[in-house]
């Protein structure tokens, strides 16, 4: 089975969840973050999550990307992600 492939980006994507990971005083944490301009017009405002744990941020992610069928994309600029979680990639721009 392949495994998922996630862009990383340097900052958050108004067509996609983005998935914000980050280390802090209380271990690796993370925060999803969907914009009202991916909602296709069901939230009138971004909606951002409180501080999760880095695991419990990734599984929600996934879970409302699913949901609402919208990408998700991760930015990460501490090395925060799992290998185990998928592949993260950067786009080669051309």
């Amino acid at each position: 089975m392949a495994a998922n492939r996630f862009e990383q980006v340097n900052e958050v994507q108004p067509d996609a969840i983005t998935l914000s990971l980050r280390k802090s005083a209380s271990g690796e944490v993370g925060a999803v973050i969907f914009p009202a301009t991916a909602s296709g017009g069901r939230l009138n405002e971004d909606k951002i999550s409180g501080e999760l744990p880095a695991v419990d941020a990734f599984r929600s992610a996934i879970k409302l990307a699913n949901e609402m069928k919208v990408a998700m994309v991760v930015m990460d600029p501490e090395d925060v992600w799992k290998k185990d979680w998928g592949e993260l990639y950067t786009p080669i721009d051309g």
